[in-house]
């Protein structure tokens, strides 16, 4: 049975879609501004002629005319729109930058349309396993829907920066800060898969106020100050433990190099108790992390 009451979807609650505005090329409406310039001044040579009625007459509706084409003219600027209202209802939106004109009863509000570049406050949050770290990101944005930035949200920016904190605690808790087997997903070791879901769930979160994310990267993350020192001794043992399996794994390849070569060479013959000794010798030597001091047998090997 289908739940009637469910939550509807955000991208359903849009009711705003951008199109374009219905208005005119300023430049077209100088020109008839100056005809209307060029109207007064011949009104005004009509009332010096004796025609003054006719001349008052022209003077007015060329006053007129022209107080009308003056009210309607203002300017957008390369990767600006106007979004144009009819008594609070939307008329659509112009993107032509340059000298414009509009009807004067028509209002309009300016809006940028640029590449904006913000980098979120550092967010205290826990990770997949509980672990309090700090995060930020930066974000590449612009509005790509006029309409929906303007009438769908109250403040499109402080809506996004709410989202962009939403989503970092979103995904900062969706994975571990770092894994010791290194098999997980992780958000130190894997940057570019963490900041590539971030932008896709960002992106979805400000859909509706018609934002597009252009590009999302994570620009700080580390453990919070609390745990910080006993996770960089987990890394530091992680690290000594690492190097003491490489120099153990290179040794016995140089031990069995050598008993190899002395064998081959027949250098000295070696039985079960001897190889024994001398292993044991060179794996002390090659393992330890202190210089080695040279020992004098004054008797035999097995003494």
């Amino acid at each position: 049975m289908t739940d009637t009451h469910s939550t509807p979807d955000v991208q359903a609650l849009s009711l705003s879609r951008e199109r374009p505005a219905l208005t005119q090329s300023g430049y077209a409406m100088l020109l008839v501004l100056l005809l209307t310039l060029l109207a007064q001044g011949g009104a005004v040579a009509l009332a010096l002629d004796g025609q003054k009625a006719l001349g008052l007459t022209l003077l007015a509706v060329a006053s007129l005319i022209q107080l009308f084409v003056a009210c309607g003219f203002y300017l957008l600027q390369p990767n600006q729109a106007a979004a144009i209202l009819l008594f609070g209802s939307y008329r659509g939106t112009d993107r032509m930058p340059g000298l414009r004109w509009r009807l004067p009863w028509l209002t309009r509000t300016k809006i940028s349309t640029r590449v904006y570049n913000v980098t979120s406050e550092r967010l205290k949050i826990n990770d997949l396993r509980g672990n309090p770290i700090e995060i930020a990101s930066n974000v590449v944005w612009r509005v790509t829907d006029t309409a929906q930035a303007l009438y769908d949200v109250d403040d499109y920016t402080k809506f996004l920066f709410v989202q962009i904190e939403s989503a970092l605690r979103t995904i900062g808790a969706r994975y571990p800060y770092d894994d010791i087997e290194h098999q997980e997903t992780t958000l130190r070791g894997h940057a570019d898969v963490v900041s590539d879901e971030l932008k896709t769930e960002l992106q979805d979160r400000v859909a509706v106020a018609g934002i597009t994310i252009d590009e999302c990267r994570l620009t700080h993350l580390a453990y919070a100050p609390e745990i910080a020192q006993a996770m960089l001794r987990r890394q530091q043992a992680e690290a000594v433990i690492a190097a003491r399996q490489k120099i153990v794994v290179g040794a016995v390849s140089m031990v069995e190099s050598a008993l190899q070569l002395l064998s081959e060479k027949n250098v000295v013959e070696l039985d079960d108790e001897r190889r024994a000794a001398m292993v044991s010798n060179l794996m002390v030597v090659l393992c330890s992390d202190r210089d080695t001091q040279p020992v004098v047998n004054a008797g035999s090997l097995y003494q």
